[in-house]
C-alpha cells in the first residue's frame, strides 16, 4: 500500500472498521457485514456493486450521473445531463425516434434514481455526506436499499441469490424493461462466474463463483426499437439520423454506400465525444459537421444510431479508414475518466462491438478495433490535427475482457513479438494538462506506456516529426501522443537492457521500462514485416491507394503522400492484416453510393507507432513469428 493510500484509507472504508481485519481486506469485510445486517445475500450485494463500479470508490467524486461510492448511489441531477431528445434545425424539440422518455431510459436525473443516496442514508440513519465520502457507509446504504426494494416487491429476504433477480433489475434505476433485464442478467453472470480485483483504493475484493446461479434465459427485448436500428437485442437503442444534404457547392455529412458488398467493413473506431451527448446529438444533425454511426451515453450506456452501417460516416479524419470502418462515439472527456467512462458505458459499447464484429467478421484485436488516436493520418500535413481520443485513461484491457478476447501473454517474456499490457489499476504514469496547461494530473491508472531514446528515466522522450513538425520535443501532456504506445498494441522487440525493453517505433529504436516484477509488456505471437534486402529504407503511408492504372477513364488518380517516417532494413513491425488499395469517389450527391476504385496492389497494415500505417507488400518480406512457447508469468 502506498503512503497516499494509507492516508486516504479512513475516507475510503470508514472509521468504524474492525482492527483485526487487514487493511487491504476491509472493503471485503464491509460487504459481508452489510449483507448480514440487512439480510441480503453477500453475492448479490457484491455483484451489484461490481456491475456499478467494479468496487471502486472515488471518494467524494461523483460520476456524470451523480453516482457515489462502490454502490454508485445517485444523489443529484448532474450538471452535464441532457434529456433523451435532440433539437432539429428549426429549434423545436422532438424525442429521439423510438426512445422512451428521460426517466424511462434511465437518463441522469430520472426521478427513480434522483434520491437513491438520500433514501439509503435515511434507511441506515447516517448523513448523506457520509455515504458520498465513506465506502463502508455507501455499501451499507446499498444493502439497505436492496433490502427495501425486495420488500417493496413483496418478496422475502431470502438467502437464495436467485430470489433477488427482480430487486436487482429494479436497482438498476431504469424504467426500461429491456435495459433492466440486461443489467440484472449481467449481475447474475458475475455471481455465477465470480470476480476478483484490486480496487482503486488498493482493496483486494473477491466474489467466489456460484455456478448454481444463472441469468434468466429469456431475454427481454426492446419493443420500442425503430426498425432501422442495428443493435444487439438486449440493448436499449434509438435512432437519430445524421444529416445528408447539400452544403453550398458540397454536401454532408456522410456518404451513402453499399457495404460490405462494395467495400469490406474491417475496422471499428472507438471515440469519445469531448462534449456532452446533448451537444453531439445536435452536431450530428448538422450537414456541415462530422458524423458517426453510434453514440453511447455515459450514465446508462443507452445507444443511439445515426448512420446505417452500410453507409460511410465521416468520423476518423481519414477517408480510407472511414470507408472500411464503423465509428462509435462515447460521451465523455478523456481528462475526466472517473466521471465519464462508466461501467455501464463500457459494457453497452462492448456488447455493440461484439455484435458488429460478428456480423461483419471483424477480428477482435487492436489492429481492427482501435481508438481515434490510433487512426493513421492520410497525409503528412494532417498529422498535427489528428485527434487523440479516447486517450490514455481508456481501459483497453478491461474493454477487451468485456469483448470476450482478453489481452494476455501468448509467448514467453523474451519473445521477438511483444504486446503492450500495463496493469491498468496500478500503472500510473505522470501526465499534465487534465485541469489546465502544465497542471499535473491526479495519479490515475492508464493504458499508455511512455517511450525514451535510451534505457533511462532521464533520457529524452522519443520525438515524432509528424506530430511536432516545428521541432518541439514530445511532452508528458495528456494530449501528446508523440512518445506513447497503448495496451494491446503489438511491436517487434529491438533490444533489452536490465529493466528496459526496446521496440521498433516509427523507424527508430524506442525504450520503455518493463521490469520483471511489474511488466508493462508481455510476450506475444504474430507476423512481422521487414524491408526487403537491398532497399535501404522504405516509405510508409497513412492510406492504401489504388495504383494509377486502376482508376477509370476521366477520374483523376489520387496522389500518394508518404508519411514523414521510413523503415530501415533490419527493422521489424507487427502486421495483423493486409488490404488492397481502394478509393471511394465522393464527387456526387443524391445518386446513391459513390464508385469504389479497387486496386490490385497489396499493402500490409502495421503498428508503426501509436498510430497504424501501411506499407507496400512489394517493399517488405513477411516473417512468420510464433514466438516462444507460452510459460508462466514472470515473477
Amino acid at each position: 500500500m502506498t503512503a497516499l493510500s494509507a492516508l486516504l484509507l479512513p475516507l475510503l472504508i470508514g472509521p468504524d472498521h474492525d482492527d483485526d481485519v487487514a487493511a487491504d481486506q476491509r472493503l471485503q469485510h464491509e460487504f459481508s457485514a452489510a449483507a448480514d445486517k440487512y439480510h441480503v445475500p453477500s453475492s448479490v450485494l457484491m455483484g451489484v456493486s461490481y456491475q456499478q463500479t467494479r468496487w471502486d470508490s472515488h471518494p467524494g467524486t461523483p460520476s456524470v450521473a451523480g453516482g457515489y461510492g462502490p454502490m454508485h448511489l445517485v444523489d443529484v441531477r448532474p450538471a452535464h445531463s441532457v434529456p433523451a431528445q435532440s433539437l432539429p434545425p428549426d429549434g423545436s424539440p422532438r424525442p429521439l425516434a423510438g426512445a422512451p422518455d428521460a426517466a424511462a431510459a434511465g437518463a441522469p436525473g430520472a426521478p427513480e434514481q434522483q434520491t437513491d443516496l438520500r433514501r439509503a442514508a435515511k434507511l441506515i440513519g447516517e448523513p448523506a455526506k457520509q455515504l458520498r465520502m465513506d465506502a463502508a457507509a455507501n455499501v451499507r446504504g446499498g444493502a439497505a436499499l436492496l433490502a427495501a426494494t425486495q420488500k417493496q416487491l413483496g418478496k422475502p429476504l431470502s438467502e437464495n441469490p436467485a430470489d433477488w433477480w427482480d430487486a436487482v433489475a429494479k436497482f438498476s434505476g431504469t424504467g426500461d424493461t429491456a435495459s433492466a433485464a440486461t443489467y440484472a442478467d449481467d449481475v447474475f453472470t458475475v455471481i455465477r462466474k465470480g470476480a476478483q480485483r484490486t480496487t482503486d483504493a488498493g482493496q483486494h475484493v473477491t466474489l467466489p463463483p456460484n455456478p448454481g446461479v444463472r441469468p434468466r434465459s429469456a431475454k427481454v427485448r426492446d419493443s420500442n426499437r425503430p426498425t432501422q436500428v442495428e443493435c444487439p437485442a438486449e440493448l436499449t437503442c434509438s435512432w437519430l439520423s445524421a444529416a445528408y444534404s447539400r452544403v453550398g457547392d458540397s454536401y454532408g455529412n456522410y456518404d451513402p454506400a453499399d457495404r460490405p458488398r462494395d467495400q469490406k467493413i474491417e475496422y471499428i473506431v472507438i471515440h469519445d465525444t469531448e462534449a456532452s451527448l446533448w451537444s453531439m446529438l445536435q452536431t450530428v444533425q448538422d450537414p456541415a459537421e462530422a458524423s458517426w454511426h453510434y453514440s453511447v451515453r455515459s450514465s446508462n450506456g443507452q445507444i443511439t444510431q445515426h448512420v446505417r452501417t452500410k453507409d460511410e460516416a465521416w468520423h476518423s479524419g481519414n477517408q480510407f479508414v472511414n470507408a472500411r470502418s464503423i465509428g462509435i462515439e462515447h460521451e465523455g472527456f478523456l481528462t475526466q475518466p472517473d466521471s465519464w467512462y462508466s461501467e455501464q458505458m463500457y459494457r453497452s459499447s462492448a456488447r455493440l462491438v461484439r455484435f458488429l464484429a460478428k456480423k461483419y467478421g471483424i477480428p477482435i484485436d487492436r489492429q481492427h478495433i482501435f481508438g481515434h488516436d490510433n487512426v493513421p493520418s492520410p497525409t503528412t500535413g494532417a498529422i498535427p490535427d489528428m485527434h487523440d481520443d479516447p486517450g490514455p485513461f481508456w481501459d483497453w484491457r478491461h474493454y477487451f475482457d468485456l469483448l470476450g478476447a482478453p489481452l494476455k501473454a501468448t509467448a514467453g517474456p523474451d519473445s521477438p513479438v511483444l504486446m503492450v499490457l500495463p496493469d491498468y489499476k496500478t500503472y500510473k504514469p505522470r501526465f499534465y494538462g487534465c485541469e489546465g496547461h502544465g497542471v499535473l494530473c491526479p495519479p490515475h491508472g492508464s493504458s499508455a506506456v511512455r517511450l525514451h531514446t535510451e534505457p533511462a528515466d532521464d533520457a529524452p522522450l522519443i520525438q515524432d516529426p509528424g506530430r511536432h513538425p516545428d521541432g518541439k520535443d514530445s511532452t508528458e501532456d495528456v494530449n501528446d501522443l508523440g512518445s506513447r504506445i497503448s495496451a494491446g498494441q503489438k511491436f517487434a522487440a529491438a533490444g533489452r537492457s536490465g529493466d528496459w525493453t526496446a521496440i521498433w517505433f516509427q523507424g527508430h529504436k524506442a525504450w520503455f521500462k518493463n521490469p520483471m516484477d511489474h511488466p508493462t509488456a508481455v510476450g506475444s505471437t504474430g507476423q512481422l514485416v521487414t524491408p526487403k534486402d537491398g532497399t535501404g529504407e522504405i516509405p510508409v503511408y497513412g492510406r492504401a491507394l489504388p495504383e494509377a492504372s486502376a482508376y477509370p477513364y476521366g477520374m483523376k488518380p489520387q496522389t500518394e503522400s508518404p508519411l514523414p517516417y521510413t523503415l530501415q532494413e533490419g527493422q521489424r513491425y507487427v502486421t495483423q492484416t493486409s488490404v488492397s488499395g481502394s478509393y471511394v469517389d465522393r464527387s456526387s450527391f443524391g445518386k446513391g453510393p459513390g464508385r469504389v476504385v479497387n486496386g490490385s496492389e497489396k499493402y500490409y497494415e502495421i503498428q508503426l507507432g501509436h498510430r497504424l500505417a501501411y506499407v507496400r507488400a512489394s517493399d517488405v518480406d513477411v516473417v512468420s513469428q510464433t514466438g516462444q512457447a507460452a510459460g508462466p508469468p514472470r515473477p
